[in-house]
């Protein structure tokens, strides 16, 4: 069918002949030249088969069949218009919110600044974010519940495709009051595995890192305590229940004002990729895009 139909600017063409009175003008009015009009008005009475304007020193003038033509010409045009108004609202619509998951680390530690620098960019944009774990963001992502999101971990969830924005380093905290925070040598791999720890829930980025991480060494031996959140593990800490390991992202300040010790630890890698992550095959747009393009420049580790 498409080959028996004008292309769009062939009828507004048209169009401002029946309005204007001459295709000089009618040229004019769209901004093209009047010979590139008249190649684009020839083209299309070849297509159709038919005359449709009458070209004369004092002006053109629609045949017949140019009226009728220039009848369904408007009605096409109007619903193109229409159309586009329709997709305008869309994107509209699309730009004016935007939908983040993120997993804790980076939505406590990395997102507010990224979401402030947005804010300059889009003002009008209003932001809802859905922390959780690695495993939350990408069942978000792929039940349409988020735009974009943010994880830590081994790999990229099934179902996502991703790009690597970061990188983070896990490390081994106690409580100064424990016995590890004055031993001189480093913890062992096989000694880490086989210490009940304060850690995260499984689905997290962080304990797929040390699933992964300790496999060889016999695996994770049974939690002291299993946390939903950063915050809980950290006080767990404090507290002096046990050791943990987090990001290092995380504890800076505690660090800092010696209220936790790192315990240095071989034969394990605990590094892990900070990835932005969306549904395989669909390009992150708007406001989603911009995001992206944030937390690139300003990428941590």
């Amino acid at each position: 069918m498409a080959h028996r139909v004008p292309e769009l600017g062939a009828l507004e063409l048209l169009l401002a002949v029946a309005r204007l009175g001459s295709l000089g003008r009618a040229a004019q009015k769209l901004g093209i030249t009047q010979p590139a009009a008249s190649s684009r008005m020839r083209s299309m009475e070849r297509q159709l088969g038919v005359a449709l304007v009458d070209r004369s020193p004092r002006g053109s003038r629609l045949t017949d069949a140019g009226v009728l033509v220039t009848d369904w010409a408007r009605r096409i045009v109007d619903a193109a218009e229409a159309f586009d108004a329709g997709a305008q609202a869309l994107r509209a619509r699309r730009d004016s919110r935007l939908r983040v998951a993120a997993s804790m680390t980076i939505a406590e530690y990395l997102l507010p600044g990224w979401l402030i620098a947005l804010r300059a960019q889009r003002p009008g944009t209003a932001v809802s974010l859905l922390a959780g774990n690695s495993a939350a963001v990408a069942e978000r992502l792929l039940a349409d519940e988020a735009d974009l999101g943010f994880v830590e971990g081994v790999e990229v969830p099934g179902g996502l495709d991703g790009t690597v924005i970061g990188h983070d380093r896990l490390v081994v905290v106690t409580a100064p009051g424990h016995p590890w925070a004055r031993r001189r040598k480093p913890v062992a791999a096989d000694e880490l595995a086989a210490t009940p720890l304060i850690l995260r829930e499984r689905g997290s980025g962080t304990r797929q890192v040390l699933d992964t991480g300790l496999a060889a060494h016999g695996g994770l031996a049974q939690p002291l305590m299993e946390l939903s959140s950063t915050t809980a593990v950290k006080s767990a800490v404090l507290s002096g229940a046990g050791p943990s390991v987090v990001s290092e992202l995380v504890v800076g300040e505690e660090l800092a004002a010696h209220r936790m010790v790192h315990v240095p630890v071989e034969g394990v890698q605990l590094g892990r990729d900070l990835r932005a992550v969306w549904p395989a095959g669909r390009r992150p747009a708007g406001p989603a895009r911009d995001l992206l393009s944030l937390s690139l420049t300003r990428r941590a580790g």
